[in-house]
């Protein structure tokens, strides 16, 4: 079983280029998730990125408020961030024990910010027209750990309701159906 820190160093190298391939005059695009436009999903993405470093040290997150995380050099600033979270849940037993308010399993607690980057990643990539392919390794552990946290993700919601996907639908297709995404969403007009 891969460490979440080695999952995440996957998942950062997919959601990366996707940040680094958004344009500034797609910021008030629609995206899958669609109580984002693309700016505010960026700024949400980044917050939970903030957080789940904090998660992995044991510290207290703040999932108030959202700042607006599109300035100055935030395409930069992303990755840094996702470094400092790799390098978080890197250190010996992040992934051990409990983590969080909730009192989750820290692998469960690693799962939800794996599922966030890539989920969103690919909420981004769609929304601004580029191509996004997750990791099989990322993928192969988000699947079970986001269908395994679905009920309560929606009862909090996290998660809208799901969304039926059709025959033959590749894994990924099946997690984004699961969180209430429709896998074949494109921008309108598209």
């Amino acid at each position: 079983m891969k460490k979440i820190s080695e999952l995440l160093e996957a998942a950062v190298g997919r959601a990366v280029p996707v940040m680094h391939g958004i344009d500034d005059h797609s910021l008030g695009d629609p995206t899958p998730c669609a109580e984002y436009d693309v700016r505010a999903l960026i700024s949400h993405l980044f917050q939970v990125v903030v957080n789940f470093q904090a998660l992995a040290a044991r510290e207290q997150a703040d999932f108030g408020e959202v700042p607006d995380a599109v300035t100055g050099d935030w395409r930069a600033r992303f990755g840094e961030e996702t470094a400092k979270l790799v390098a978080a849940w890197a250190v010996p037993g992040a992934d051990e024990g409990t983590a969080g308010s909730m009192g989750l399993p820290a692998r469960t607690v690693g799962n939800m910010v794996l599922g966030d980057l890539t989920v969103h990643a690919w909420d981004l990539a769609r929304a601004t027209g580029q191509e996004f392919v997750p990791d099989e390794s990322v993928l192969s552990e988000i699947g079970p750990g986001l269908a395994a946290m679905a009920p309560m993700a929606r009862e909090a919601k996290v998660f809208g309701e799901p969304r039926p996907v059709r025959d033959g639908a590749s894994p990924f297709e099946q997690v984004l159906g699961l969180t209430g995404r429709d896998p074949g969403w494109r921008p309108p007009g598209a």
